[in-house]
């Protein structure tokens, strides 16, 4: 489904990924960890189209098609979806406005018409029962003064409405408390279907406990260094980062 390869990427005079391969079929879970700056947001940014990093060399396609060339809204509108690690406030835009207009843009740009009212409140009901959000939730303003677990369940709502075939949750779990981390985790694991795939971005094992991960990934020095299954998360709970470190330098 996704596919990387060699991919190099650079903001400014920076060279931050420095040939990332990657292969994540549809169905699967992959989490890619890594120390501070080791350049897991920065691959998440860049599949997702930001324009602020310069990729150098390789290339990053979505079921065999070349996203190179396309912008951020067109990628989305194929089916690439990142949750972002400090989701934006848009005062005054309803969350249903919002993914009312989302849905109806990707309906448009896939030559689709939009979406009737009565299928969006349908699906909108749907997909809110689904992750135990409460209707009021949906008529607030988009983020504003949302607490760290509404704006990461906001988000799991907005990957439910908009089933994308490639999620990438980047440090989904940052600053959430169990009970938040466990409801947007369970969504998340509802959400996962044999048509769809996750990839998700962490620093910490525990997020690990409740998205079990089929293969994990350590992003160190802008380049996956080593990939194994669940386990390899333990792992790195148990002895940090400095190991692989060594290992490297070894």
């Amino acid at each position: 489904m996704l596919s990387i390869k060699n991919l190099h990427a650079s903001i400014g005079d920076k060279e931050i990924l420095k040939g990332i391969n990657l292969e994540v079929k549809a169905g699967e879970i992959h989490a890619i960890m890594g120390p501070n700056g080791a350049g897991k947001s920065t691959l998440a940014s860049i599949i997702a189209g930001n324009e602020n990093y310069e990729v150098t060399e390789g290339e990053i396609s979505l079921e065999g098609e070349d996203l190179a060339e396309l912008a951020p809204d067109e990628r989305a509108h194929k089916g690439v979806f990142l949750s972002f690690q400090y989701p934006v406030e848009i005062p005054g835009v309803s969350v249903t406005n919002f993914m009312r207009t989302a849905i109806n843009e990707t309906r448009k740009a896939n030559g689709q018409d939009e979406m009737p009212a009565n299928e969006m409140l349908k699906l909108i009901r749907e997909k809110s029962e689904l992750l135990e959000i409460d209707r009021k939730f949906l008529s607030r303003s988009l983020n504003e003064g949302f607490s760290g677990g509404e704006k990461k369940r906001n988000e799991i709502f907005q990957m439910a409405m908009l089933e994308p075939k490639i999620a990438i949750l980047d440090e989904t779990d940052s600053g959430l408390d169990i009970d938040a981390l466990r409801i947007v985790a369970n969504g998340v694991n509802k959400l996962k279907s044999d048509k769809n795939a996750i990839v998700v971005i962490t620093h910490y094992q525990r997020l690990l406990d409740y998205i079990v991960p089929d293969f994990v990934h350590v992003l160190f020095n802008g380049k996956i260094v080593k990939s194994g299954g669940k386990e390899l998360a333990h792992e790195l709970e148990e002895k940090g980062y400095d190991w692989i470190k060594q290992e490297q330098e070894a």
